[in-house]
């Protein structure tokens, strides 16, 4: 039976607005403790009773972060609506394949004016919705965020100094979100870029697979040097064609977060790389990391969407062959280096104006 108590409203929760975390894995996890580390009053929805039995006993999410231990105030439970409870702040940390699931069943426990963010880094297959959109969607709330950044969970638990992004159109949810979630060693930022900061950290995924695979298969420093800064190029070509501010990938939620996902072992998409890189199929390297590597998912509906409106993503596109297709990584990576050769940034050079370049050259130098 999970340990759940029922807390007596205080005047502390009035001042601090009690704080509810959807979800049982690492990031949640971190998020409920630096919250309530700050003086709210902390429920974290997790799917799996024994764990949460496991998380109140102990103080120990054995299954994600064995190795730290959960602030005392925060209490774990698999009663949606007793973790929502007088909630005015939401975050909701569900991989994207089972987001919309969750909120479903959540959305008649909001409190009308609850603040709803998402942490969850993915777009949803049959829609190609990111997961603010899925709120928008299933509750209609004037208050929806995203929070995203240079965030593995395991660095801000061990409190290692960390910073994140807070996106939302409504101001009211980016400074109580602030409020709540800053401490000595986390601090948040924001941004009105909503779509921007949530597709840079649905699109840095796939990247950092393929960093991963770089590294394993020997290849150095200039070689991950050229993959992120390629990898910035068409993430911030391809969300501005989709209504993003290339201004928003210069920040912590566009470049910080690529940094660190394609520098990190622990970061789950750059395991993935890695192990495919070492020869192992995608099957076996998805298997072998027991959790959600949301890259997987991403890179096939950035590739389709982007052979839809002729978005030119040679990096993106040479991934999916090699994870889908059976091309060999070294194989793809020849044919990258083989490929037209463009414009360094495009927003001050525009790839169109290097092609014609490139064209009128060849064209003068064929013999008459």
């Amino acid at each position: 039976m999970a340990v759940e108590h029922q807390p007596q409203v205080t005047t502390d929760d009035i001042r601090v607005p009690p704080v509810a975390v959807l979800g049982g894995g690492s990031f949640g996890t971190a998020l409920a403790s630096i919250a309530s580390s700050g003086g709210a009053r902390v429920r974290q929805w997790m799917r799996d009773s024994a764990l949460v039995d496991h998380v109140n006993t102990h103080r120990i999410n054995h299954r994600y972060l064995p190795e730290f231990r959960i602030h005392p105030d925060v209490v774990a439970s698999t009663d949606l609506a007793w973790v929502l409870d007088q909630a005015r702040l939401v975050l909701i940390a569900i991989p994207s394949g089972g987001f919309r699931q969750v909120v479903r069943q959540a959305a008649p426990f909001f409190a009308a004016d609850a603040i709803l963010v998402s942490t969850t880094k993915g777009i949803e297959t049959d829609s190609f919705l990111l997961m603010s959109q899925i709120l928008e969607q299933e509750t209609g709330s004037a208050h929806i965020g995203v929070l995203s950044g240079p965030n593995l969970a395991a660095e801000i638990a061990q409190g290692h100094l960390s910073a994140s992004v807070i996106a939302s159109n409504d101001e009211q949810t980016r400074s109580r979100v602030q409020a709540a979630l800053s401490c000595d060693h986390f601090r948040v930022y924001a941004s009105n870029d909503r779509y921007g900061v949530e597709m840079g950290g649905a699109l840095k995924n796939i990247y950092a697979i393929a960093v991963g695979m770089a590294a394993a298969l020997g290849m150095g420093e200039n070689t991950r040097s050229m993959l992120i800064t390629r990898a910035l190029a068409e993430m911030s070509r391809f969300a501005v064609a989709q209504g993003a501010s290339p201004m928003t990938f210069l920040g912590l939620a566009g470049v910080g977060d690529l940094i660190v996902t394609c520098s990190s072992n622990l970061s789950r998409n750059y395991r993935v790389g890695y192990a495919m890189g070492e020869g192992r199929t995608l099957e076996e390297a998805t298997e072998a990391l027991g959790q959600v590597a949301e890259g997987v998912n991403t890179v096939s509906l950035v590739v389709k969407r982007a052979s839809e409106e002729n978005i030119y993503m040679p990096l993106a596109t040479g991934l999916y062959r090699v994870m889908f297709e059976g091309v060999a990584p070294r194989d793809m990576a020849t044919a990258l280096m083989r490929s037209e050769q463009s414009s360094d940034v495009e927003f001050t050079l525009p790839r169109e104006d290097t092609r014609r370049a490139q064209q009128q050259t060849a064209a003068r130098d064929i013999p008459s």
